[in-house]
């Protein structure tokens, strides 16, 4: 297995939509501007990129043109997980067969596995794959909460490398972290899954974040986490709080539907947006309400 470093900041990327399909070159677009704007990697068919609603060919075309684009510049992480072991097995099998860096595992949503269950689950994925396992642990969206017991078992697994943790519940993080640099490997990545956690985890110990805010602010976000791993307190706090107000309302509503408004909106018109302001069902746009509070605090938070 390949050296793979995700300390920084990885971009979990929006899907560009039109009514017809996938937009794939407003989607290269979007990939070269991230990587100018100096992210660390990038997250490819996350959720916030709405993988349950892309189709099995939308997927590999999308997994063949991300891998293609970024030719190497930053790592590509794709996401693979699901609530069916066999399912997520194949996923991550193609994503390697299509040239990703690593794969990003969700726990399985509403069957609600136990620590076992989830040990095992993760187990058979790693097993299938010689790239990179990113660990994924969002109960709020699952129902299922992966314990740092159960990760310090998992972090035992060679190529099972980091740990996405938007579990909200710091002490929980803290617990992780603590018990990871002390009783396993000092080389395993815990990275933020919540931006607005993301300055705290990684003050914490913790090594970076996979950011939704950075579809949009992604120098910005990339700058306050360098800052963090640099021990530039001052700096970092100051750039976290001035953009705590969008990061707040990037999540007024369900995700993606607020940052799929907020990409709409970049650009002008000498520069086009990166997406149309649509996504799939059942996910459906960001209301008035939420569109107007982000329109405001992207003017605040970003000049534009």
């Amino acid at each position: 297995m390949k050296t793979l470093s995700l300390r920084g900041t990885g971009t979990a990327l929006i899907t560009p939509f039109t009514k017809n399909g996938i937009d794939y070159e407003r989607f290269r677009k979007l990939l070269d501007w991230q990587i100018d704007e100096r992210v660390e990697f990038l997250v490819v068919l996350g959720t916030t990129g709405e993988s349950p609603t892309v189709t099995s060919e939308e997927r590999k075309e999308i997994v063949r043109m991300a891998v293609k684009r970024v030719n190497g510049r930053v790592p590509v992480v794709v996401g693979t997980g699901g609530n069916s072991t066999p399912h997520a097995v194949e996923e991550s099998r193609r994503a390697e067969a299509l040239g990703a860096d690593a794969v990003l595992v969700v726990t399985p949503y509403y069957n609600k596995p136990t620590q076992e269950g989830l040990y095992r689950h993760f187990k058979a994925v790693a097993s299938s794959v010689s790239i990179p396992v990113v660990l994924y642990n969002v109960p709020g969206r699952t129902g299922v909460n992966l314990l740092p017991d159960t990760v310090l078992r998992l972090a035992e697994i060679d190529n099972i490398i980091a740990l996405k943790e938007a579990s909200g519940n710091q002490a929980q993080v803290d617990e992780t972290i603590r018990r990871l640099l002390r009783r396993v490997r000092r080389d395993f990545f815990v990275l933020s899954g919540n931006d607005d956690q993301a300055f705290h985890l990684v003050n914490a110990g913790g090594h970076g974040v996979i950011s939704v805010l950075s579809n949009v602010a992604p120098r910005e976000t990339s700058d306050m986490i360098r800052a963090c791993l640099a021990g530039d307190v001052t700096k970092a706090r100051e750039l976290h709080l001035r953009l705590f107000p969008l990061m707040k309302s990037l999540f007024m509503e369900t995700s993606p539907a607020p940052i799929k408004y907020a990409v709409s909106k970049l650009g002008g018109a000498n520069s086009p947006s990166f997406c149309e302001n649509h996504l799939r069902l059942p996910l459906v746009e960001a209301s008035e309400q939420c569109a107007a509070q982000i329109d405001h605090d992207m003017k605040e938070c970003l000049g534009i």
